[in-house]
């Protein structure tokens, strides 16, 4: 009885599901038994056109994961991004290396602009600079921009010998301490 209620529910199921669906389907069972042909009695051995397929299969098909036998998931999705580690690796081997460089003027004027208007932080040195059409990152605008050194803060000694009134006797600062009972929680 739970075998012919089985079989029922898989035929209702189909009946429902579209047509590209059951295509992409039994694709992936045939590539997959495919593959298990191809390399009968050892590991199945994977190869690149393999991996395009199930990346790409996983691109425009919701269900994949559920007639994925011959590897996880997670490895499919691993090859997606080695798939896009190596678009990024030969993008970078054709000469366009990280940032473009910026030009002498461009940073002198990033750290006038910085001298002159102070209170100006990089967002806003970015935006007139792209006002006056010179396109470059906000990043790269924080990067070039002076760095104002604040000035160190006082010691405690110094602190003290500023505000004699709080001690009440000369350097005496056990004054300052809260008595026994605070400290021990008692009123």
């Amino acid at each position: 009885m739970p075998t012919s209620l089985v079989a029922l529910l898989f035929i209702l199921r189909s009946l429902i599901r579209s047509r590209v669906e059951l295509q992409l389907e039994n694709l992936a069972l045939r590539h997959q038994i495919g593959v298990l042909q191809r390399s009968l009695k050892k590991r199945p051995k994977l190869t690149s056109m393999d991996r395009l397929l199930w990346v790409s299969l996983s691109r425009i098909w919701h269900d994949w994961r559920s007639t994925l036998a011959i590897v996880k998931p997670q490895t499919v999705v691993a090859w997606h991004h080695m798939g896009f580690r190596l678009f990024w690796n030969w993008k970078v081997r054709r000469g366009q290396r990280g940032r473009p460089p910026i030009s002498r003027e461009t940073r002198d004027l990033i750290r006038r602009m910085c001298r002159e208007n102070p209170t100006w932080g990089a967002p806003r040195i970015h935006g007139e600079l792209l006002k006056l059409g010179i396109d470059i990152g906000e990043s790269s605008v924080t990067k070039y921009m002076l760095r104002c050194r604040k000035p160190p803060s006082q010691t405690w000694r110094t602190f003290l010998d500023s505000h004699p009134s709080l001690l009440g006797r000369g350097r005496d600062i056990s004054c300052l301490m809260p008595p026994a009972q605070i400290r021990t929680g008692a009123r």
